[in-house]
């Protein structure tokens, strides 16, 4: 019964979560939002201590069932195992922890502690399964509604031939693909070997879980170590020669319970413990190094959190498809980033916040520094004042939600002219397309000679009025690069 609860509960976790990737039209996240801002790493960055402390509740009353219920990496993982079981059954066995998986947790602790959140999110379980939501899944679910309504007659089926459409950024596209086959294979071999060897969550859940008041555990008088329980185990948590389970690893899936015909293994109050994770020279060493870790993960996590908090200081154009990006001295960040390094040290690279951006202004970054975590750019649409989707959905702190009032006001970057670059100046022929769609009218055309009223006109910028929205960068005619582009600023602030 349990297990069943809880694979129903995964399942519609694994389902709403995912939705939340393929909704293009934002409508799911004004109900099932709060689903992706349940997730640890987030709610670390986005310095959401009501559910922090939850999930710790959680952990500390029932185990790791945040791996197994909320997760959507974990509940992946345990779909790709069960298929795996279905050809070979019974084919775990107990495997001690491995002790570098502290090493990693500190690793990635520190690194979001010095600011460098884009190195970190390589292994933080949410951002690797946005990758494959939004690269893999997405754009396949994309091109089924499309075939769907191409042969309803209601789409045109020249979008077939945009690729672009699909795959925003190759980079992106394949390092998703590498993330896939490398979580889906171990998935497949060894169960849940990415959860309990790399994944800092789970080694941080697990030392909590190791000290739950509920948790799985043997009725000795009733066990005839015939092993099921330890060969149904995707985590190799549980050895049944011992009768003894390696609650670090456990992630309360409640397997070993339902496959366990004596009712030898029970899950329920448990007062006694046991270490199973490793061997004690002195016993005393062995319970000073698990306060030492937990004390320093704690006080990183904590150091996350306040370092996060310290930082918190039109419609229907026609698309563009040759123009080029200009390069920015400052890259673009949504408004509601507060700043560059807020929105950099924030940013779990998850892509959620690209995949519903209505405008396709946000497209992943394929630069070193900032590798995978979206930018902004205006070759195929501009930031619409009236849009706050990305604000809405960012589960991190990265976007703080804006309203759209608020978004009117908030200047993200500002205009920059260049006058080799202008049709007037350089074909002769007036334009004006800049001044035209400005929705805050930051721009107008004066005659590029002060002295003389015949001479062509130009587009002047009031920088003061300006809000970044690129409007003026995206309907601009001239090619490869606009006459006219915005440079971010590294701190957004209210004109």
């Amino acid at each position: 019964m349990l297990r069943k609860l809880r694979i129903v509960l995964a399942t519609v976790s694994f389902i709403l979560i995912s939705l939340l990737f393929l909704d293009f039209s934002g409508a799911l996240h004004a109900y099932f939002g709060w689903m992706a801002k349940l997730q640890f790493i987030p709610a670390i960055l986005a310095s959401s201590i009501i559910v922090l402390v939850g999930i710790v509740i959680i952990t500390v009353l029932f185990g790791r069932i945040y791996c197994s219920i909320i997760c959507p990496l974990g509940i992946y993982q345990d779909g790709i195992a069960h298929i795996a079981e279905k050809r070979k059954k019974n084919r775990y066995s107990f495997k001690r922890s491995k002790k570098y998986r502290y090493g990693i947790a500190l690793a990635f602790f520190m690194l979001i502690v010095l600011g460098y959140t884009t190195i970190a999110i390589f292994i933080e379980p949410y951002s690797i399964f946005g990758r494959f939501a939004s690269n893999l899944f997405a754009p396949i679910y994309r091109l089924i509604n499309n075939v769907f309504a191409y042969f309803a007659e209601r789409w045109d089926s020249y979008a077939f031939y945009h690729v672009d459409v699909y795959i925003k950024s190759l980079p992106i596209f394949v390092t998703a693909i590498v993330y896939f086959l490398i979580i889906t294979i171990f998935a497949f071999a060894k169960g849940r070997w990415f959860c309990n060897n790399i994944c800092p969550v789970g080694t941080i859940l697990g030392v909590l879980s190791k000290y739950s008041i509920f948790r799985p555990h043997f009725d000795e008088d009733k066990c005839i170590s015939c092993g099921l329980c330890e060969k149904n185990c995707r985590c190799s948590a549980i050895d049944a020669k011992k009768h003894e389970i390696d609650y670090s690893k456990c992630v309360t899936c409640f397997n070993c319970v339902s496959k366990c015909n004596k009712g030898a293994m029970k899950y329920g109050y448990y007062k006694s413990y046991k270490a199973t994770e490793e061997p004690k020279v002195n016993g005393d060493e062995g319970k000073t190094s698990r306060k030492t870790f937990i004390a320093t993960i704690a006080a990183l996590a904590t150091a996350s959190a306040l370092k996060a908090q310290e930082k918190v200081v039109d419609g229907g154009l026609a698309t563009i498809v040759d123009k080029k990006a200009p390069k920015r001295n400052t890259p673009l960040k949504p408004a509601g980033s507060v700043s560059y390094d807020n929105f950099t040290s924030r940013c779990t690279g998850c892509q959620l916040c690209v995949q519903n951006c209505p405008n396709d202004v946000l497209r992943a970054s394929s630069k070193l520094d900032t590798f995978m975590q979206p930018e902004m750019s205006f070759e195929r649409g501009y930031c619409r004042p009236e849009c706050t989707k990305c604000s809405e959905v960012c589960p991190a702190g990265a976007i703080r939600k804006v309203t759209r009032e608020e978004k009117t006001s908030i200047q993200i970057g500002h205009a920059v002219w260049i006058d080799r670059n202008c049709i007037p100046l350089r074909d002769g022929v007036e334009c004006g397309n800049c001044a035209k769609r400005c929705p805050s009218g930051a721009i107008t055309m004066v005659p590029y000679d002060p002295d003389d009223e015949q001479s062509p006109k130009v587009p002047l910028v009031n920088q003061e009025c300006c809000i970044g929205c690129g409007a003026c960068e995206h309907v601009c005619p001239a090619r490869p690069f606009s006459a006219i582009f915005v440079e971010g600023n590294l701190v957004h602030h209210n004109i």
